[in-house]
C-alpha cells in the first residue's frame, strides 16, 4: 500500500474504533455483542466491552503514532487528552460527549 492509501486506511479504522468505542457508552449495540450473544444478560458485560473497545481505540491510535500519521483530527481536544491518559474510567464515559453536547445546544438556542 502506498503511503496515501496507509493514511486512508488508519483513518478509516481510527473512525471505525470511535464509533464502536462510542457506542458502548451509549449502551448501544456493537460487534462485540454478536461474539458474545449469551453475555448480554449479564451487567459487568457492558464495563467489559467498553474496555474492549477502548483497547481497539488505543491501539490504533498508538500504531497511527509509530507510523507518524496524523490521528487527532477525529477526537476533540478533550477526547485526545483522555487517549493519551490512556485511563479509561468514569470520567471519560461521563465527558466524552461534553464538549459536542454544549456546542449542539448552543446551535438549538439560536
Amino acid at each position: 500500500m502506498e503511503i496515501n492509501n496507509m493514511q486512508a486506511y488508519f483513518e478509516d479504522k481510527l473512525i471505525k474504533a470511535k464509533i464502536q468505542f462510542e457506542r458502548t457508552i451509549d449502551c448501544k449495540h456493537t460487534e462485540f455483542d454478536d461474539l458474545y450473544p449469551y453475555m448480554t444478560e449479564q451487567p459487568q458485560f457492558f464495563w467489559y466491552k467498553r474496555y474492549v473497545a477502548w483497547q481497539e481505540l488505543l491501539t490504533l491510535v498508538q500504531v497511527a503514532k509509530d507510523l507518524d500519521y496524523e490521528w487527532g483530527t477525529q477526537f476533540i481536544d478533550k477526547q485526545k487528552a483522555y487517549i493519551d491518559s490512556r485511563i479509561l474510567d468514569a470520567k471519560v464515559l461521563d465527558d466524552w460527549y461534553e464538549e459536542q453536547e454544549l456546542e449542539a445546544e448552543q446551535e438549538q438556542s439560536q
